[in-house]
């Protein structure tokens, strides 16, 4: 049975979706602050997902995702906020979040956002059985595993969520896997931040595209020698991006 933990201090709304949870067959558990959020998730307690709210006492929603991710739990995320201006949404991927879902929300839409997480998390957690054509048709023939991607000396692996660089391992969160997949089933090709704003995080209304570059630049921590002077993840001026894993 999957645990998850409800961070939420409306506590009409945290009891709503504390029943509606359980009904579903999931074990829930509900914190209403950011601290006690924390000390559940660091209690050595398994929780399979988090709701979170933005809006706490204390610290944030954000904040919370981000001690979390700074803490290396990459557990799945799941903001709950009243505040959906695509600026507020892009804040919360920044902060480590995996998806988000603004209020008012209709319950099913919350149950298939979660089980959309839970899903995704159980296809990284385990080898692929079968790709899509598509998918295996995106990625090099020469890669060590079907989930694998190599290049320049370094491994993205997208089963287990990991980049190998060198003797390097980092632990990439769903969101940052999914841009970096992005990237390399495009490598080659021009992608612009719109696109990528569009295409991966789902995010179609007017907003500073430019938030993306934060996520690059933490892209480029990862996969460059020299991120200052990046030779595998370029800008192109004024338009976006480009994935140049050949690159000399």
């Amino acid at each position: 049975m999957e645990k998850i933990l409800i961070v939420e201090d409306e506590a009409h709304l945290a009891q709503g979706l504390l029943f509606n949870l359980q009904a579903e067959g999931y074990e829930a558990q509900v914190e209403n602050d950011g601290e006690s959020a924390l000390a559940a998730l660091n209690s050595g307690e398994h929780y399979d997902a988090v709701l979170l709210d933005v809006m706490l006492p204390g610290k944030s929603g954000f904040e919370v995702a981000a001690e979390l991710r700074a803490q290396e739990n990459f557990i799945p995320i799941l903001l709950l906020t009243a505040r959906s201006r695509p600026e507020d949404v892009v804040l919360g991927f920044e902060s480590g979040a995996d998806d988000y879902l603004p209020k008012p929300f209709d319950l099913s839409v919350l149950l298939a956002r979660l089980n959309g997480l839970l899903r995704r998390m159980s296809w990284h957690a385990v080898p692929h059985a079968a790709e899509s054509p598509a998918d295996s048709a995106s990625l090099p023939q020469e890669t060590a595993e079907p989930g694998d991607f190599l290049f320049a000396g370094r491994r993205i692996d997208f089963d287990s969520l990991e980049l190998h660089a060198h003797e390097r391992v980092v632990h990439l969160t769903l969101m940052e896997a999914d841009l970096l997949r992005y990237l390399v089933q495009n490598r080659g090709r021009i992608v612009s931040r719109k696109e990528l704003l569009e295409q991966v995080w789902h995010v179609h209304e007017d907003t500073d595209t430019r938030a993306i570059d934060n996520f690059i630049v933490r892209l480029r921590r990862y996969l460059e020698d020299e991120p200052a002077s990046p030779k595998y993840l370029q800008t192109v001026r004024g338009v976006g991006y480009r994935f140049l894993p050949e690159a000399e």
